[in-house]
């Protein structure tokens, strides 16, 4: 204890290490950094009991923590792990062209709730209503922050205090600890549920219709499946029942998919949802659609009209980046598919994951890399975001074999300037040229080529 004592003692004062930075240096932000720094160094002597430890260290250490604050903690990086709509790397990637539309809407004033015909107070959400209207049929629509918000509207605006029918199989808990029955409770609404975890019928539903139930909802498992013995019911089943005893019909679709051009195994379309008669439609805007973060509703103009009236919504809209971003990705749906970057990703052609393959390959070679260290292998990438969990997609990976030296390897090209996120396994590195756009492949091959040197 007193050799802790000793140590926290030497620790130099904050005006000494002050004095080896100069005036340029932002002093509200040194000081802060410094005094983070000096805690976490103060909490490491007081764990390990001995440390090493000098004032040019802390010096050099707070230029680099000062530099990281100064930069800002989100950052773009490259994604070499193969999942295309990872949720933890942003999700969809949206077009370079998109966002440069939307500029001048975003940095300058817009009409975002100005009806320019009439030079009064205008809905926000017109601005994508007639596109989705047209792209999936729907008689209304409605826009909120996430799909979790839109399932959330949805049961407190038709459930509250009343029951909900959902089959147990369907009640589902996906990232960041999101619990579908967690949000119905706080939407006010009463849960029933119906069914086995693997079998669920129509019986099921109707045999538990009460006097206080008020919605019947089926929900997207995501990257969930049952596979065996299972049966579920259709959604035009559901929403005929639903119709039978004067209830709402909603179906949770999750990840959603607008168009079946995207090329994704069995997910059905949200127009295809609209068609079955089900009254409402909740889907996310940053997975499958490839746009920016929302949850879409999409149904009945009544039932959206009552939405819209609930006070809850404020709290839930979006605002003015998302809904043009939003707006733009649903045009290029309708003109040209083709500049959404989710669609170039998922139509990849194969020879060009070869060619992007190759070139990473060769550059490795170039700089050094031994031939018998480097692997070209057909790989599966997956789509993420909770679509077609079973399912992959055709692609090559190349591989570093590292063995014991994979975890550090990992870790050095996270701290590069572009950090770059890639698999680890069975001793090698492996870089999905899937989710490797073209113009990466020379910074990625700098990255390797440096983690190597580092730990060689």
């Amino acid at each position: 204890m007193s050799n802790v004592n000793e140590l926290l003692k030497k620790i130099p004062k904050v005006d000494e290490i002050l004095k080896f930075f100069e005036k340029s240096y932002n002093r509200d932000i040194l000081k802060y950094t410094l005094n983070r720094l000096l805690d976490q160094l103060r909490d490491r002597i007081k764990r390990d009991g001995n440390l090493d430890f000098s004032i040019d260290s802390i010096v050099e250490d707070l230029k680099r923590s000062y530099e990281d604050f100064s930069q800002g903690s989100l950052k773009r990086v490259i994604n070499a792990t193969g999942v295309v709509v990872h949720t933890n790397l942003g999700r969809s990637p949206i077009s370079e062209e998109i966002f440069l539309s939307v500029k001048d809407i975003v940095c300058r004033y817009s009409n975002l709730e100005f009806d320019l015909d009439s030079g009064e107070r205008g809905d926000r959400y017109f601005h994508s209503v007639e596109y989705l209207k047209l792209l999936t049929g729907t008689e209304d629509a409605v826009v909120v922050n996430n799909n979790a918000a839109a399932v959330f509207i949805i049961l407190n605006t038709f459930g509250k205090g009343r029951e909900v029918l959902v089959s147990r199989g369907e009640l589902i808990e996906i990232g960041g600890s999101f619990r579908l029955p967690e949000v119905m409770k706080e939407s006010g609404a009463v849960l029933r549920e119906v069914g086995t975890t693997n079998r669920t019928k129509i019986k099921d539903y109707e045999s538990n219709i009460t006097e206080n139930s008020s919605v019947i909802m089926k929900s997207h498992t995501s990257n969930y499946k049952i596979i065996g013995f299972t049966e579920s019911v259709p959604l035009d089943d559901i929403a005929h029942l639903a119709k039978k005893y004067s209830l709402i019909s909603y179906y949770d679709a999750g990840s959603g998919v607008i168009s079946d051009k995207m090329n994704i195994c069995g997910e059905d379309t949200i127009l295809n949802a609209v068609k079955s008669g089900i009254d409402l439609v909740s889907f996310s805007g940053d997975k499958l659609l490839g746009g920016p973060q929302c949850g879409v509703i999409v149904g009945k103009k009544r039932l959206i009209e009552m939405i819209k009236k609930n006070h809850l919504l404020r709290m839930l809209r979006v605002d003015k980046i998302t809904l043009s971003i939003l707006q733009k990705t649903l045009l290029y749906y309708l003109f040209d598919i083709t500049k959404i970057k989710l669609y170039k990703i998922f139509n990849s052609d194969i020879k060009n994951l070869e060619k992007k393959a190759q070139s990473l390959r060769e550059k490795l070679l170039n700089k050094g890399i031994q031939d018998s260290d480097i692997l070209v292998l057909k790989s599966k990438g997956f789509i993420g975001g909770g679509a077609c969990p079973e399912d992959g997609i055709d692609s090559l990976v190349v591989g570093i074999v590292l063995n014991e030296y994979c975890e550090k390897a990992s870790r050095i090209l996270r701290s590069r300037p572009i950090p770059v996120i890639c698999r680890a396994e069975k001793g090698a590195l492996l870089f999905d040229m899937l989710t490797v756009f073209d113009d990466e492949i020379d910074y990625l091959s700098e990255s390797i080529a440096y983690a190597l040197g580092e730990i060689r």
